[in-house]
C-alpha cells in the first residue's frame, strides 16, 4: 500500500477510516457531518495511494447540502485548491484515470439535488484539471459543449455560495501555493 503524505488542503484523517465512513450517511442528511466526513475520508484515500478514489470523495463533498454559511466550511472551504492539488501531485503509477474526461461527463449528466450547482461545481473542476493537467484529452466521443471560464464564474456566482466564485478563480489563477 502506498503512502503519500498528506494534502495541506484537506483535513487530517484518523485512522480506520474506511467505507463505513461515508455508508453512515445513507439515509441521513448530508450537511456539514457528511462533508467533513468526505473531506477526511478523501484524505485518507489520497495518503493510500488511491488518487482516484480520492478525487470520487471530494466530488462528494462538493455536492454535500450546505447554505455556505457552516462553521465546517470557514474551516475546510469548498475542496476546490485540494482537487487541484491532487490532480498536480499524483505519482507516475498511481491510477488517476483521466479526470477531465470524468468531469466533463459528470456535468453533462448531473441529476438532483440541487442539479445545477452541483452541474457547475463539476464545470469549475473540469477547468481546474485544465489547468493543472492540459495533457489530459477530451472525450472525442461525447458530444457536450465545454463552457468558458466566464459562464463557469457566471454560473457559481448563480448557483454557489458566496465568495464561491472567488474561490475557484483563486485557485484557477494561481494554482496552489504548495506545488
Amino acid at each position: 500500500m502506498s503512502v503519500l503524505p498528506s494534502c495541506p488542503y484537506l483535513p487530517a484523517a484518523r485512522s480506520g477510516l474506511d467505507w463505513r465512513t461515508l455508508h453512515a450517511f445513507r439515509d441521513a442528511d448530508r450537511g456539514p457531518e457528511f462533508y467533513l466526513a468526505c473531506l477526511e475520508y478523501g484524505q485518507a484515500l489520497w495518503q493510500r495511494g488511491l488518487a482516484a478514489r480520492a478525487m470520487l470523495c471530494l466530488d462528494r463533498a462538493m455536492g454535500a447540502d450546505l447554505q455556505g454559511t457552516e462553521a465546517a466550511l470557514r474551516d475546510w472551504p469548498l475542496p476546490y485548491a485540494a482537487m487541484r492539488w491532487v490532480v498536480e501531485q499524483v505519482p507516475p503509477g498511481v491510477f488517476v484515470g483521466n479526470p477531465r474526461v470524468h468531469f466533463q461527463h459528470y456535468a453533462d449528466r448531473m441529476n438532483e439535488p440541487r442539479r445545477e450547482q452541483r452541474r457547475w461545481r463539476a464545470w469549475a473542476c473540469w477547468a481546474l484539471v485544465r489547468a493543472a493537467r492540459p495533457e489530459f484529452p477530451a472525450d472525442p466521443r461525447h458530444d457536450v459543449t465545454e463552457p468558458a471560464h466566464n459562464e463557469i464564474a457566471a454560473a457559481l456566482d448563480n448557483h454557489g455560495h458566496v465568495g464561491e466564485r472567488m474561490l475557484w478563480q483563486a485557485v484557477l489563477a494561481a494554482g496552489n501555493p504548495a506545488t
